[in-house]
């Protein structure tokens, strides 16, 4: 074997009497299996702990009034958010006099693009905070070192304000299609970050479904399909029919075809039902969208060609499903769906460019050195490598330099009034953006379910907060009445 090659799995499997070398990715089994997820269940529905909740909040209102001094504000907000406590809706608390009461290093990223003052603020409060960083691990204070090495990570502004089964074990796509990802979970933890509030249970299921499927697509697409079977598969896509996949796709689309094909009109017939609103298109049309940009990522790869960084991002924007879970999120999430805003949605905003920009970028910094090894079509790094000449340490730095630009582009797009996006539609895209952060921050938080996401994953959802880890910057009401208040 040749030093340095990239390493490609291969199987083998018949199609139309023709036997087919494919490509594998070796995905690991799913660590939660069917049986566990449905053994779930929650203490925290009764009417008593909704009443207790309520109880509790009228608590941390005077709480918050009550606090005046600035750095105790910030801590105050920070706990609140960390808890889930700061929602935008009827359900959240927050009072508006904090709102825009940030520390130096934390404004900076709020930056617009111009703002030079900002830029001088972020670099002497990162430079203050690896200095305490430092004196503290000298000290061997590793605990308060660890947090400052965590504030320098990602800014708050850039985090996530909060870290069913059956609908998908039914499709029998992660049995029948065993060379794709189980993502179910993973699925499940990018809804909560895109819509917490109880008030988006269905956006929530809607969006776990459709990253499930995402990424079962994608699978296809990267690794197992032929290049004549991925323009069937489009095909297919684009006229939308039944009668054709039936004839003209292998078994395995076809499953995962009828899949799509269920789940899209389920989803448009719903919310005909509850809004008299028809969605079918803008829904099938966003799905051809992720589709056809696949499909151009797949020609790139079979014809061996690398594509400029500009070029790859244009497509990238699209493939990286950014555009389609936001339409998913909106038409699931609003009601009622405003007519202007959707077609504003359509035309593809320059709020929602740049955050899948952002989200291509912090997918390719996780996952593109796995994805080249098993031999894939070359992503952000690579191309900026091919283009420029430049190692890898070097893109990788250009890369997160352009990511730090383009969140001053979406801090100028989303503070514009005369935008027709609502803030529901806004934190939507900016929420996905967040989780991006945090699943590509150590690697493939999303694939690679060995990693430290997943234990925050397992963390956040399948085991209780330990009402001894509190450490709140106040005394009334108590920290354990804040932990109730956001379980229940």
């Amino acid at each position: 074997m040749a030093k340095n090659k990239p390493v490609q799995c291969l199987v083998r499997a018949k199609y139309d009497n023709l036997t087919v070398d494919r490509r594998s990715a070796n995905y690991q089994p799913s660590i939660w299996d069917h049986d566990f997820l449905q053994s779930l269940n929650s203490n925290y529905t009764d009417e008593s702990y909704k009443r207790r909740a309520e109880e509790l909040k009228g608590k941390v209102m005077i709480t918050i009034k009550d606090v005046t001094e600035p750095l105790d504000q910030l801590e105050l907000i920070d706990n609140l958010q960390r808890l889930g406590l700061a929602h935008h809706d009827q359900g959240g608390f927050i009072c508006d006099d904090f709102k825009g009461k940030l520390g130096l290093h934390e404004a900076s990223y709020y930056s617009l693009e111009g703002e030079s003052i900002m830029e001088e603020a972020w670099q002497f409060a990162s430079k203050h905070l690896k200095e305490v960083m430092i004196s503290k691990s000298k000290e061997k204070h590793v605990f308060v070192a660890e947090h400052a090495k965590r504030a320098l990570e990602l800014p708050l502004h850039w985090k996530v304000p909060m870290l069913e089964a059956r609908w998908w074990k039914d499709t029998d796509l992660q049995e029948k299609l065993s060379f794709a990802r189980d993502s179910l979970v993973a699925s499940f933890l990018w809804s909560m970050g895109i819509g917490s509030e109880a008030r988006f249970a269905y956006c929530r299921r809607i969006v776990t479904i459709a990253i499930a499927l995402i990424t079962v697509i994608d699978d296809i697409y990267d690794v197992y399909g032929t290049l004549d079977e991925l323009e069937l598969f489009t095909a297919a896509v684009e006229m939308w029919d039944i009668n054709y996949a039936l004839n003209h796709l292998p078994d395995y689309m076809k499953l995962c075809f009828f899949a799509l094909y269920n789940f899209v009109n389920e989803f448009a017939y719903y919310v005909l039902k509850q809004q008299d609103f028809d969605m079918l298109r803008s829904i099938k049309n966003s799905w051809l969208g992720l589709i056809q940009a696949y499909l151009v990522e797949a020609k790139w790869y079979h014809s061996k060609y690398t594509p400029t960084l500009g070029e790859f991002l244009e497509n990238g924007l699209v493939s990286i499903a950014g555009p389609i879970v936001t339409m998913s999120a909106y038409l699931s999430g609003t009601n009622p769906i405003i007519q202007k805003e959707l077609e504003f949605l359509e035309s593809n905003p320059d709020l929602v460019h740049w955050s899948c920009k952002i989200f291509r970028l912090q997918d390719d910094l996780g996952t593109s050195t796995d994805e080249i090894q098993r031999g894939d079509v070359p992503k952000s790094i690579q191309c900026y490598m091919h283009e420029t000449g430049a190692s890898e340490e070097v893109a990788r730095k250009h890369i997160k330099d352009m990511t730090r630009q383009m969140w001053k582009k979406v801090n100028a797009y989303r503070a514009d009034k005369d935008s027709p996006l609502s803030q529901n539609t806004v934190d939507f895209m900016l929420n996905l953006v967040r989780m991006s952060h945090f699943m590509y921050l150590r690697g493939d938080g999303h694939g690679a379910q060995n990693q430290e996401t997943m234990d925050v994953a397992s963390t956040w959802l399948f085991q209780p907060i330990p009402l001894e880890e509190k450490h709140m910057a106040f005394t009334a009401p108590k920290a354990d009445e804040f932990l109730e208040c956001s379980l229940s």
